[in-house]
């Protein structure tokens, strides 16, 4: 079972990761001959989950990642070989975010826990002590003179 966010998932809940349509499915709901999405997991654009049998099963995102693919390709005219590029970049952008966003709460964590430590600094110091202030400083003069001695006769 997989994880996430620290909770068990449901194994029959159905995400938009869960490989459920095979392949003619996946083509009609793409609008892509079926051909071509064989072709695209040659080329390691759309890799969909395999079957014991080793057919393909493809997820809700696959299915818009073929549509993307085939807006770049047919809308921007972008070869493949950049296709696959700009996927792997954004798989890239996407990984870094993560690992920002875990970065920020660990940092978040950690100012947290040293809040606490200074508070707790902050809590035993002794109360019975007067902070020290510095004296101003004046313009008047001090005169410093010795007690005479006394003779004894």
């Amino acid at each position: 079972m997989s994880q996430m966010d620290g909770r068990r998932r449901n194994p029959y809940e159905l995400t938009e990761e869960t490989p459920v349509y095979v392949i003619s499915v996946a083509a009609q709901l793409s609008g892509l001959h079926p051909q071509t999405l064989r072709q695209y997991d040659r080329l390691g654009l759309v890799s969909p989950d395999r079957t014991a049998g080793r057919g393909r099963r493809y997820s809700a995102r696959d299915i818009e990642l073929l549509r993307q693919v085939q807006a770049l390709s047919q809308d921007e005219g972008i070869n493949l070989a950049g296709i696959k590029r700009i996927i792997e970049l954004e798989n890239q952008v996407a990984a870094l975010q993560a690992r920002v966003a875990e970065m920020e709460d660990a940092l978040d964590g950690a100012a947290a826990a040293m809040r606490q430590r200074e508070a707790a600094v902050h809590a035993s110091y002794r109360r019975d002590l007067v902070p020290y202030q510095e004296v101003q400083q004046t313009s008047a003069l001090v005169v410093w003179r010795p007690k005479r001695q006394q003779q004894s006769d």
